[in-house]
């Protein structure tokens, strides 16, 4: 599926543009506009998105526009939880020399909570890895647990998690240490707490970290330790903006720490460390949503209050429907607004039908929201409300180019499957006849021959196939392989980014390099059956 046209290689030139006619060259404000496009800052699509019909773009905050350091922010995140499981939950203090592999863990997995197991499965939901903390599973207990029943697993809450955001990799990380250390230290567990407890009270851990407010202040105290410095992100929104669009932000986070991380992003440098806080960012965008809890928020039944918010102090303010509600009787006055006259308006709570309110959004369909999060970003604006998605996936940014270096490893692949599938059809024609057929001494004889060269050919070809499988694996990640394929399939965290995202990309500000007026065509789906005529 690819996001370039046919046979193009690069974004289209403002010369050249299906509406170069018009004297608007001046107006694309993005520096990336018109350059050539690296394979892994594509924008690829799913559906047909024209964005003429497109009048707002909407951005999620965290791991979207703000893309976080895991070798130092999540670092941080495992060191905050292992210090609450050990002084508030009561897990053995030799915990605290655990350290963090921040490169072990990958998006897609499922957490079997009651076994202690980590799995990746493909789209049909069949287990292809699976580890029991950090020991890989056998073929035989696999199929033994995931594999023998009627009726197939959903692997859905409450006896698995799912590993779905950036997030939640360092909790997956930690629960497979906690699985080893059980296992090998019986008894010093608290209260000899089965795996389904300790997942729970990482949990609890990770929910106290963001509670007491342990790792906002963090990032907050030095954001550039801690989130990728993206010079782009500003050219990109004014691009958009100065395209007619309309831009917002909804974000779970609230003012005070949305403030500090997009300041840190979209702010004036007045000082040499960029450290100086300002609401000029606040110029980039029509509406800013934060607290605004979602899932919950993209239902339109959500009943929610929405409050305005006064970005100097922080004060909410009641609201019906966005417009601010006069306040009875005599209260201290308010300061004067230091926010710039066009800065848009700053809210926390509410709903989507109070965002379509303030926007003067018509059709769900005329909106594109860009997030990181399938169930939190993405599912629920395109299943319930019908918004367009783009997926930021800033893995593929490798991915994309382990592909091109692996292609000749996976044509290899191919021919040795095909060859391998040629000798299994000769091995079963070869007992059919030796079974039903019948023949002389001789022939049986030679037949009975043939067939053994054939099934050692076919554990050589069988041998050869499992370890180019292998290595086109290992050059990908060394534990769970290729981010969206499992095997053959596409695994299952490629199958919900082909169900919900209409785009998927890198990162947000791949935005730059595509007009605000392209036309998002998918390339054609194939069945089976087609795949060997397109070869030709």
């Amino acid at each position: 599926m690819g996001g370039l046209e046919a046979d193009d290689n690069m974004a289209y030139s403002p010369h050249n543009a299906c509406n170069a006619g018009r004297e608007d060259r001046h107006i694309w404000s993005s520096p990336e506009w018109g350059q050539n496009i690296a394979r892994g800052k594509q924008i690829f699509c799913n559906r047909s998105l024209n964005m003429k019909s497109i009048i707002a773009v909407g951005f999620d905050m965290d791991y979207t526009l703000a893309q976080y350091m895991p070798e130092t922010f999540e670092s941080l995140a495992y060191n905050g939880t292992l210090r609450k499981l050990v002084y508030n939950l009561g897990y053995p203090p030799e915990l605290l020399e655990w350290s963090f592999d921040w490169k072990y863990m990958v998006r897609g997995l499922v957490v079997d909570k009651k076994r202690g197991n980590i799995l990746k499965m493909d789209r049909h939901k069949y287990v292809k890895v699976a580890y029991h903390g950090f020991k890989e599973m056998a073929k035989e207990d696999k199929v033994a647990n995931y594999g023998n029943t009627l009726i197939r697993d959903s692997f859905d809450e409450p006896d698995y998690a799912l590993i779905d955001t950036l997030f939640s990799l360092a909790e997956a990380y930690l629960f497979a240490q906690l699985v080893d250390f059980k296992d090998n230290n019986p008894g010093k567990i608290l209260g000899g707490a089965d795996y389904s407890r300790m997942y729970k009270d990482v949990r609890a851990a990770v929910d106290l970290c963001h509670r007491d407010g342990t790792l906002k202040i963090m990032v907050a105290k030095d954001p550039k330790k801690y989130i990728n410095e993206d010079l782009s992100i500003v050219p990109m929104l004014k691009m958009l903006r100065d395209s007619g669009r309309l831009t917002f932000l909804v974000t779970n986070s609230l003012w005070d720490y949305t403030n500090v991380v997009m300041n840190f992003l979209c702010g004036s440098r007045t000082q040499e460390d960029g450290s100086s806080c300002s609401y000029d960012w606040l110029e980039n965008f029509d509406v800013v949503i934060t607290g605004s809890s979602k899932p919950s928020f993209f239902h339109e039944d959500n009943r929610a209050n929405l409050f305005e918010v006064e970005p100097e102090t922080g004060m909410l303010l009641n609201t019906d429907n966005g417009t601010l509600l006069p306040q009875i009787g005599s209260t201290s006055p308010r300061l004067p607004s230091k926010v710039p006259k066009k800065a848009c308006r700053v809210f926390q709570g509410g709903s989507v039908g109070h965002l379509h309110r303030l926007l003067a959004i018509e059709a769900s369909s005329q909106v594109l929201y860009v997030g990181d999060h399938i169930y939190g970003d993405i599912l629920r604006s395109k299943k319930v409300l019908g918004w367009r998605t783009m997926l930021v996936v800033p893995e593929l940014d490798k991915e994309v180019e382990l592909l091109w270096e692996t292609k000749d490893i996976r044509k290899e692949l191919l021919l040795l499957r095909k060859k391998r599938d040629l000798v299994e059809d000769r091995i079963h024609h070869l007992n059919w006849s030796l079974r039903f057929e019948d023949m002389n001494t001789t022939n049986r004889q030679n037949l009975s021959s043939e067939l053994h060269e054939l099934e050692v050919q076919r554990e050589h070809v069988r041998s050869l196939h499992q370890q180019a499988q292998r290595d086109c694996h290992l050059k990908f990640h060394s534990v769970w392989g290729q981010l969206m394929k499992t095997g053959y399939q596409n695994s299952r965290f490629a199958h919900q980014v082909e169900r919900f995202a209409c785009l998927y990309t890198s990162q947000v500000t791949n935005l730059s390099f595509y007009s605000p007026d392209k036309y998002y065509r998918p390339s054609e789906d194939f069945m089976p059956h087609e795949f060997d005529i397109h070869a030709v």
